[in-house]
């Protein structure tokens, strides 16, 4: 087995222990705890004429243990197919588990449904799901009254929440003359109505252009995240957003949970943290020197601007380390500029990780 198999396996076990980034002790806000899913598979009459009596199942989650702590903003990354959306259809009630548990704020999904969406709220980033020809309060007063609301309580209640997504001024203006960044706003909003205490946003950036992006990102770790102290479950494939956004992420692929952990803490435990130095010497023989004795993985070159080459390695040791091969750098008389690690990009980790835990089961 791998040593980031390893790593899971001891995350899965203690994850119901110590689910708080920082490793203190915390209340969980989510807690899975060997939850496991399967669909019927979709079959051809001619398979079903021949063999009437077989009923096979595809796994979509396979023991899923995984905890995340009040007001944490955790990410679900993983290819197309890893098991996000079922996970998230789960916590909302909307999918059974066929085995293992599954709290939200303390209520089971299966025994307490009703409890847990009174204190947990899914947003469809979808913007049909709004009623176009209605205005925004007309929108989040229809869906108060769904949630049981009645009389004073639901102008009060339409009126804050609109405060805070910033709609204020347009509270009387048709949802069909809204941006998209308006609708994902106001689809925050009518989440909000309930005044939950989790959230569950799916790629909610996905339909906007990059600065819209940018400022809901700022929106939702500011106000959500920050002010309201809302518990956020993000699926994402966006890097900008798990990086501005997620404290801890958990990474899924064919429903099983192969690493959790921040970003950096996992491409570190892949062994593939990357530098760059800025450098007039691109060539210097320290620098080679550093790859023949192993403290540095192979050099790569990319560009020269106004003199400055930006070499990149792989370094392993973390920051100690890294202090140590600036230092021995200096001392061999290497000109240079800057010195930072490079984030592995969001794909690549997901790819690696996934890789590596293929890996670890083939040599199992």
């Amino acid at each position: 087995m791998s040593g980031l198999a390893a790593r899971d396996d001891a995350s899965a076990a203690h994850a119901l222990s110590d689910p708080s980034p920082a490793g203190g002790a915390a209340r969980h806000a989510v807690v899975l705890d060997g939850i496991s899913k399967s669909f019927p598979v979709r079959r051809t009459w001619g398979e079903m004429a021949r063999q009437p009596t077989l009923r096979p199942r595809a796994p979509v989650l396979q023991n899923v243990s995984l905890a995340v702590a009040e007001g944490e903003f955790f990410g679900l990354l993983g290819p197309n197919g890893a098991g996000k959306t079922t996970l998230f259809k789960m916590l909302a009630t909307l999918v059974l588990p066929d085995s293992g548990t599954a709290t939200v704020g303390g209520y089971d999904v299966v025994g307490e449904a009703s409890k847990v969406r009174s204190v947990l709220a899914p947003v469809i980033a979808d913007e049909r799901s709004l009623y176009w020809r209605l205005t925004a309060s007309q929108n989040l007063e229809l869906f108060a009254k769904l949630q049981g609301m009645r009389g004073a309580a639901i102008g009060k209640r339409v009126t804050e929440v609109l405060a805070i997504v910033g709609l204020s001024d347009t509270k009387e203006k048709i949802v069909a003359a809204f941006s998209s960044g308006m609708k994902q706003r106001l689809l925050i909003a009518r989440a909000l109505v309930a005044q939950p205490r989790v959230l569950l946003l799916d790629e909610p950036t996905r339909s906007l252009d990059p600065i819209s992006a940018r400022g809901f990102r700022t929106f939702l770790r500011d106000e959500i995240s920050g002010r309201q102290g809302c518990t956020v479950l993000l699926a994402t494939h966006s890097a900008d957003e798990v990086l501005e956004l997620c404290t801890r992420v958990a990474v899924l692929d064919h429903g099983r949970l192969l690493a959790t952990g921040t970003t950096t803490s996992l491409a570190r435990d892949l062994g593939e943290e990357r530098y760059a130095l800025y450098t007039r010497d691109a060539n210097h023989p320290a620098l080679a020197a550093l790859v023949q004795r192993g403290i540095v993985g192979a050099l790569a070159v990319r560009g020269d601007e106004d003199g400055w080459s930006r070499v990149e390695m792989e370094l392993a040791g973390g920051m100690e380390r890294a202090s140590q091969v600036v230092a021995m750098l200096g001392e061999q008389g290497v000109v240079i500029a800057r010195f930072e690690r490079v984030p592995l990009p969001l794909a690549d980790l997901i790819d690696r990780i996934v890789r590596r835990s293929a890996e670890g089961s083939s040599n199992a």
